[in-house]
């Protein structure tokens, strides 16, 4: 979040657009890190997979993969 914040020309694509499908994906690991970081787990079963480790994992796999295949 610090490094986006800073430098944030290093989340567009080399013309300078935004790449909207990498930022969700970075945008929703961050999400789910921030909500599992401070211990709060949800009760409802999407809210608890949408905002797990694992699902904070997937989503910078696929920030990853699109920042490296697109």
């Amino acid at each position: 979040m610090l490094f986006g914040t800073i430098y944030p020309l290093a989340l567009a694509r080399s013309n300078g657009s935004v790449d909207h499908g990498f930022l969700v994906a970075l945008l929703w690991a961050m999400s789910a890190g921030l909500v599992r970081g401070v211990g709060f787990v949800p009760r409802a079963l999407g809210w608890k997979l949408f905002f797990s480790g694992w699902s904070c994992g997937a989503g910078l796999l696929m920030a990853a993969g699109l920042r490296w295949i697109v």
